[in-house]
């Protein structure tokens, strides 16, 4: 049989993994930043481009797609070569593959603190760079899969099925979770709205989680682990229906992001029930991972390559054990909207994620120098800052999510709230945020730890170049299946088959979720009162998710007792028809706002923007100063926006459209003479009014900047439904 010799293209793993490490620097580095602004509030104070509402999705924007995005395509380029015994099918592919993906990371890093965003968890960069990403993504999959025909082993290995899985559906999620209409190079309304929107955005926000932070992972660990312990995977059974369960399991848990909401309920209990379906896969893959390193435990305990491994596998085996237990809905009453679910994401990220890729790192870059690890001791001193940094960072985070789940549910004897004061609970778990910022600068300190272990490694040995390799010529065989031959074995070796297979598994579950709360009006009762944005207000709540405000704010109270008598009335699927995109939010670092208009006075909203501590002391919200300073818009762009969101299906009349710049003159004087009624702040118009003129510039009339819009959005959330109390009713 002909041997053939060829290099495996070790460059394009080099360049992934220093970029892997330089972006794990930039992005864990705004987590630090984003972390201290929960002790530092105002650390930032006045400057747009660093407030915490742009930082947070920076932060995870960089440590999702750049740092762990980065990794997997290191691992996936390195393990697919020589799973394959070939080279990638093609080098410019490949660095396409690497420098549109820099590129598209480098937009996010420039486009999301500028306040260009959707809003959508995971998935807030603009629709140009959605576009890149997909087209960057299928150049990805190209190259591989074109490897894979071209390949040199006859069977597909376990990894290369998770790497299949992952391009498929990471594809569809994306594609179809980005729908979006533009209004103009860098704004859009997402198609969806509502509660639909919600649906569409947690499959694939959960399913982000799934098939970006862990199908590729397990491809990973189903490679390195084997080669960084010298021995096979433990069950060659198991890891076939480890993956097989797993990417039809995962697809339909999404709901579980929603229980409690205005998601129908035959949706959330879907989403339940595959949820803890999901603990069986799970643990399966966990338990074939670290029982492939039995016998080699004492090897364990000296080798900080699978100390790292031995870590990520069992935090994922917690994460996976902890997302379904979050997806009771008793236990999900509990846990939504605190910081349990802070700590639950960052056990995966941390653990998991994290370590697994510093593993792969320390077992890489010393095979493709030629020399050993410049410093043993060094690696095992970045491992147990690491896992002090993960212990410190999650666990008081646990602690405030109960603390905060029992303080908000607490009532006296006479049925009135115990803590009626959000900021009550805020200040009861400052201290876990300050555990949480020091267990985060230990985790970046073992990461600088690993740079320079990593760097003078680098220095020591030789330059990373290309490697020579050989193998027999893969000899034609007939593609039906051979007698004894397994199923599985058949398949294995039908890469195409396999995919198709594999996108059928995954996409059963969004069609049976998704299409009918699309189309099926029962789904989404209509409410009457319910009515458009005026112009003034969608400005508002253009501000609104241009200042990340969802990030710390809900907009979705829940049917139970607590929210009820803490914040109104429970929402109604019918209310959030004409919003596009949807504002649900995450996590409640502050109070619910879904009924907030009329609550305070718009001199309250006014002041409580400029210094949030003056009308609530104790508060750890930033000022938004900025909004006072930049002048609104000549809103040029309005007209387009309402004609978008008509195009959606908002009932905009042409009469509404060409009106729309005297809607906002008179709505925003009406909110300018609300606010002369303080005289407070009639003063401080009046010193404004002669600084301007005494330094001759043109003084900007308070109705004509930005916190107009976003005081006239506040004032309106809520208000389309008037529930009547039992007073009212009794007349």
């Amino acid at each position: 049989m002909e041997v053939q010799q060829f290099y495996y293209d070790n460059k394009i793993v080099k360049k992934f993994l220093y970029a892997t490490l330089f972006f794990g620097v930039i992005g864990m580095l705004v987590g630090l930043l984003v972390a201290l602004m929960y002790l530092f509030p105002n650390i930032t104070d006045g400057i747009s481009w660093l407030s915490y509402g742009r930082l947070r999705p920076l932060h995870t924007n960089a440590v999702i797609f750049a740092f762990v995005g980065n990794a997997i395509f290191a691992g996936v380029y390195y393990s697919l070569q020589r799973l394959l015994k070939t080279r990638m099918y093609s080098d410019l592919l490949s660095n396409i593959n690497f420098w549109g993906w820099q590129l598209i990371l480098l937009s996010a890093a420039i486009s999301l603190p500028l306040g260009y965003t959707t809003s959508k968890e995971y998935a807030e960069l603009e629709w140009p760079i959605d576009i890149a990403i997909a087209v960057i993504w299928v150049v990805f999959g190209i190259n591989m899969i074109m490897t894979i025909l071209r390949r040199r082993e006859r069977h597909l290995y376990v990894a290369i099925w998770f790497y299949l899985a992952t391009f498929v559906t990471v594809a569809v999620l994306h594609i179809f979770n980005s729908l979006a209409l533009p209004v103009s190079g860098l704004k859009s309304y997402s198609v969806y709205a509502g509660v639909q929107d919600a649906l569409v955005q947690w499959w694939y926000g959960h399913n982000a989680v799934a098939f970006f932070l862990t199908t590729p992972f397990l491809g990973l660990m189903y490679y390195f682990l084997p080669k960084a312990a010298n021995r096979p995977v433990y069950s060659y059974r198991l890891s076939i229906i480890h993956f097989w369960s797993l990417i039809f399991i995962y697809i339909w848990a999404g709901p579980h992001h929603l229980l409690y909401s205005s998601l129908p309920d035959w949706a959330q209990n879907l989403g339940v029930v595959f949820s803890i379906m999901l603990i069986a896969p799970s643990w399966g893959g966990m338990i074939n991972g670290l029982l492939t390193l039995r016998g080699v435990w004492d090897k364990v305990r000296v080798d900080p390559v699978l100390k790292f491994f031995v870590v990520g596998i069992t935090g994922y085996g917690m994460a996976t054990f902890e997302g379904p237990l979050l997806s009771l809905k008793n236990v999900n009453a509990i846990a939504h909207f605190t910081d349990w679910i802070v700590a639950h994401v960052h056990v995966g990220a941390l653990a998991w994620n994290g370590f697994m890729t510093f593993g792969m790192v320390y077992w890489l870059i010393p095979r493709m120098t030629k020399t050993q690890l410049w410093s043993t001791k060094l690696a095992n001193v970045h491992f147990w800052i690491g896992t002090l940094g993960i212990i410190l960072y999650t666990l008081p985070l646990y602690v405030a999510g109960f603390n905060q789940a029992l303080m908000w549910k607490q009532f006296n004897p006479d049925g009135s709230l115990v803590y009626g004061n959000f900021l009550e609970t805020v200040t009861q778990i400052m201290p876990m945020y300050w555990m949480r910022a020091i267990g985060g600068t230990l985790y970046v300190l073992g990461l600088f730890i690993l740079i320079y272990n990593i760097v003078k490694t680098i220095k020591a040995g030789s330059p990373i170049e290309d490697e020579l390799a050989e193998a027999p010529a893969l000899a034609p065989i007939s593609n039906k299946r051979l007698k004894g031959e397994k199923w599985h074995g058949w398949i294995e070796r039908r890469p195409i088959q396999l995919t198709i297979l594999a996108t059928v598994a995954i996409l059963i579950g969004g069609i049976v979720q998704i299409i009918p709360t699309l189309v099926v009006k029962s789904n989404i009762p209509t409410i009457t009162s319910v009515k458009p944005y005026t112009p003034l207000e969608l400005e508002g709540r253009d501000i609104y998710i241009r200042e990340g405000c969802v990030g710390c704010h809900s907009q979705m109270i829940r049917p139970f007792r607590s929210e009820v008598a803490r914040y109104g009335e429970y929402s109604k699927s019918g209310e959030y028809v004409y919003d596009h995109p949807f504002l649900w939010g995450s996590k409640r670092t502050g109070p619910d706002l879904m009924r907030i208009g009329g609550k305070y006075n718009d001199n309250w909203h006014y002041n409580h923007m400029w210094d949030p501590q003056s009308t609530s002391s104790g508060s750890i919200m930033p000022g938004y100063k900025w909004l006072f300073d930049n002048k609104a818009a000549d809103y040029s762009d309005i007209e387009k926006k309402m004609e978008v969101m008509a195009t959606l299906g908002v009932p905009y009349t042409t009469e509404d459209i060409a009106n729309a710049r005297k809607s906002i003159e008179e709505q925003s004087a009406k909110i300018e003479e609300n606010l002369r009624q303080d005289p407070d702040f009639v003063k401080s118009d009046d010193r404004g009014r002669k600084a301007a003129q005494a330094q001759g510039y043109e003084y900007v009339s308070i109705k004509d900047r930005e916190i107009i819009s976003i005081i006239a959005y506040l004032q309106r959330l809520g208000t389309d439904i008037k529930v009547k109390t039992a007073e009212e009713s009794d007349k």
